[in-house]
């Protein structure tokens, strides 16, 4: 493929997704170093792309209205790429890519797609034998045409929304994720007045506008209110999170923070953190699933607050002075 071609990328959402395509993405880029690069994602994700070195334009995929599809399809056709990859695995995703003017779309093969019918638009497929979410995208970008891999994850420096303690705090978003695999809500409760006890740190909980009466309902903790870039912004600014296996935990280990990673029914070898900086918690005997349950799993809630605690303290205590530095830029 020449160097001044043109790649569209497809992952729509969800914000953990976006991260662990960032590397994958990366690695065309860099690979095709005149190319011109172009990621349609839905609007509300649009911000963890904003000054992306690898990412030349954002397109956002209006879905929600007739004439947002329409303005979009016109976008898609309005130049043609020389090739697209479809690193959601989803119909709908599929058929963003096959809406482009390009003759080559790669994806991964059926058994591996999230629909399986979504393999039907690819020219191309790959099978990867990577277990990590972030190492199998890697995989369909080296068959797209990336000669090397690019462990990179470049996000925007966020901005201020709310307020925030002026010192230490953990961070933590407890609503984030799908129900089965959050934490109870009474488990930070006991957490943020161990922190206040025990180290003298608060507790920060963070959501979106609307989950605020929710998180509420935790008063030993600061609430915190945020957007996509607010969320960054509060990471950065954080000594360490408690993180469940959601957006938010991943942009803290793209950012290389410290803390700990709660997980249950999903494995954290296929989603965990792709950083050495957290330290994974599971509950012994954990059945993996990743059924979209509506209540809290037996595995989350058999993590206690003195656990994370305990394992918090840890993770402080061995913290460098500054800051830990975001993962290392890995080539390979």
């Amino acid at each position: 493929m020449p160097a001044s071609s043109r790649i569209l990328v497809v992952r729509l959402g969800a914000l953990g997704d976006i991260i662990f395509t960032l590397p994958a993405v990366a690695s065309l880029k860099h690979s095709f170093p005149g190319s011109r690069l172009t990621w349609a994602v839905e609007p509300q994700w649009a911000p963890l792309l904003e000054g992306n070195p690898f990412v030349d334009r954002i397109l956002p995929v209006h879905r929600g209205t007739p004439s947002g599809l329409l303005a979009t399809w016109r976008t898609l056709r309005a130049e043609p790429y020389n090739l697209a990859v479809d690193f959601q695995g989803l119909i709908k995703s599929a058929l963003v890519a096959a809406a482009a003017r390009t003759q080559r779309i790669f994806g991964f093969d059926r058994a591996q797609a999230r629909e399986s019918l979504a393999s039907v638009f690819y020219s191309d497929t790959a099978r990867s034998q990577s277990a990590h979410m972030v190492d199998k995208n890697l995989d369909l970008s080296a068959k797209a045409g990336a000669a090397s891999a690019l462990r990179v994850f470049p996000l925007p420096p966020g901005r201020a929304e709310s307020i925030l303690p002026a010192g230490d705090f953990v961070l933590a978003s407890p609503l984030a994720g799908w129900r089965s695999k959050q934490w109870p809500l009474e488990h930070y409760r006991a957490l943020a007045r161990l922190l206040r006890r025990e180290l003298g740190i608060p507790l920060v909980l963070d959501g979106p506008a609307p989950a605020l009466p929710i998180l509420r309902q935790v008063p030993e903790a600061v609430t915190h209110s945020s957007s996509v870039a607010g969320l960054i912004y509060a990471t950065r600014r954080a000594t360490a999170v408690a993180g469940v296996d959601s957006g938010p935990l991943h942009i803290a280990a793209a950012l290389g923070k410290p803390g700990v990673a709660l997980y249950g029914p999903t494995d954290p070898a296929r989603n965990g953190p792709y950083s050495s900086s957290l330290r994974v918690l599971r509950a012994s005997g954990a059945a993996t699933t990743y059924r979209r349950r509506n209540s809290i799993d037996e595995s989350m809630k058999r993590l206690s607050p003195d656990e994370v605690f305990e394992a918090l303290r840890n993770v402080l205590r061995e913290r460098p002075e500054t800051a830990p530095a975001p993962p290392d830029a890995l080539v390979s």
